[in-house]
């Protein structure tokens, strides 16, 4: 069989197992036995289909057939390599995988910087937005009548995430509380500058998000776009401690304080 990649793997690894398998079609799984024993193959394969697409994915090559032909051996205990080489090889595969992620994030990255940059340039030009000295963007949405917020206390928001391409990330909905010192310093920063009852627009640069490491399915030098409403800014109390975190994803917001 070929080399194989991407979207030519779901294909052929389908084909190869019918034809590979093609005696056991038609018999009937009945009885419990036959049905475990049928769910622990399936299981195995459905666990191999997810690395092998994942590897093709990164651009790694891979030989579907020698997979399966593996798998037969190992189950009759006629396999054509040595455990340490099988291992070696295994190993060298992970290194290759490794290099391979790291450059498609570093990829990944290098792309996210350009849009978010010219993002930014193109956003700060806008009628109504502003600019801080640390380079956060804010523009009123509304102008709340309330207090802001002092640099400890815990607000309760809600808000919407998007990349700058405007892929919602992270979406409330209810409102959430939280210790503001928590929060990233993009959020921080902004938040400071909101009366209660405020919506705000922010477009927080990289630097005051996630950095070049990113976060979960953020990549690294990505800018962030949040709006946001301030419901509420309260003092801490011991009421207060840990609030915010509890069943809420906070995917764009929280810090590594």
């Amino acid at each position: 069989m070929k080399l194989l990649k991407k979207s030519t793997l779901a294909i052929a690894t389908c084909m190869t197992l019918v034809l590979s398998a093609g005696s056991f079609a038609a018999q009937n799984v009945e009885s419990d036995v036959e049905k475990q024993s049928y769910s622990m193959g399936a299981s195995i394969g459905n666990y191999l289909s997810s690395q092998i697409y994942n590897q093709t994915e990164l651009g790694a090559q891979i030989n579907v057939q020698l997979v399966i032909d593996g798998v037969i051996d190992a189950l009759k205990n006629e396999q054509k390599m040595s455990d340490e080489d099988v291992l070696t090889y295994l190993n060298d595969r992970s290194e290759l995988l490794n290099l391979l992620s790291s450059q498609k994030m570093q990829q990944i990255a290098l792309e996210s910087k350009k849009a978010s940059d010219a993002f930014l340039v193109e956003n700060k030009a806008k009628d109504g937005v502003k600019v801080t000295g640390s380079g956060l963007q804010y523009e009123v949405i509304k102008m709340g009548e309330g207090k802001k917020p002092n640099p400890e206390d815990v607000v309760t928001v809600k808000y919407k995430g998007t990349l700058v391409d405007g892929t919602v990330f992270d979406e409330t909905t209810d409102p959430v509380r939280f210790a503001l010192l928590t929060a990233i310093a993009g959020w921080e920063e902004g938040l400071r500058l909101m009366p209660e009852g405020s919506t705000f627009r922010f477009a927080i640069p990289s630097e005051l998000a996630y950095g070049k490491d990113g976060a979960g399915d953020i990549p690294g030098d990505t800018a962030l776009i949040f709006e946001v409403e301030l419901v509420k800014s309260e003092a801490p109390s011991e009421n207060a401690k840990g609030m915010g975190l509890t069943g809420m994803g906070m995917n764009g917001m929280m810090g590594s304080h």
